[in-house]
């Protein structure tokens, strides 16, 4: 049986969004952050029909939408990569006594390894680098604190996801992609554990 959260979990859980669109309006057509919040409030990634409405409705941006829609199409494989190089830098980590055990804790990580994804390809379809809530990362920072999420292993699956991403993409791209991962990254990394 699955352990029954706490109520303050559960609060946290609702406040520990990622992203923010509140800067956006001041670079981006207003029409648009109603797409990528539908998007985020439905915990899903932009939909084909989101990334043309998004393109046409602010082509200047646009120029990653391939990016966004090639990550998303190819999650699975990348979520599987970095779980794999998580497992094989932290042996036992899902054994019990591990920082990912029981199972449902491991499933909650990797569950959050898609979300980090999700999160990082709405910055890359806008061309936003910094596409954070500081806010909303304070209240993860804090249900991670709650919850004793292995802070070390998520940077690690983060770092992954990059380089899992990155291998997807044209190698003149590369570079300039970078950054909307390493934003993450580096704001996973001032969490306290």
């Amino acid at each position: 049986m699955k352990p029954e959260l706490s109520e303050a979990v559960k609060e946290l859980i609702q406040k520990a969004r990622i992203v923010s669109f509140s800067s956006w309006e001041t670079t981006q057509p207003r029409a648009i952050i109603p797409l990528f919040q539908a998007a985020d409030d439905q915990g899903r990634y932009l939909t084909d029909e989101d990334l043309q409405q998004i393109q046409t409705l602010s082509p200047e941006t646009s120029g990653f939408i391939p990016v966004a829609r090639l990550l998303r199409d190819r999650v699975t494989e990348i979520v599987d990569e970095a779980r794999e190089q998580v497992l094989i830098t932290f042996p036992g980590i899902t054994q019990p006594g591990g920082g990912l055990y029981p199972p449902e804790r491991a499933e909650a990580c990797w569950r959050d390894f898609w979300h980090f994804l999700r999160c990082i390809t709405y910055g890359i379809a806008d061309q936003h680098i910094e596409y954070t809530s500081p806010t909303g990362l304070h209240h993860m920072n804090v249900l991670y604190q709650e919850l004793q999420v292995p802070l070390d292993a998520m940077v690690v699956g983060l770092e992954n996801i990059k380089i899992a991403s990155l291998k997807w993409i044209d190698s003149e791209e590369q570079a300039a992609l970078g950054p909307y991962f390493d934003h993450l990254i580096t704001q996973l990394k001032c969490f306290k554990p």
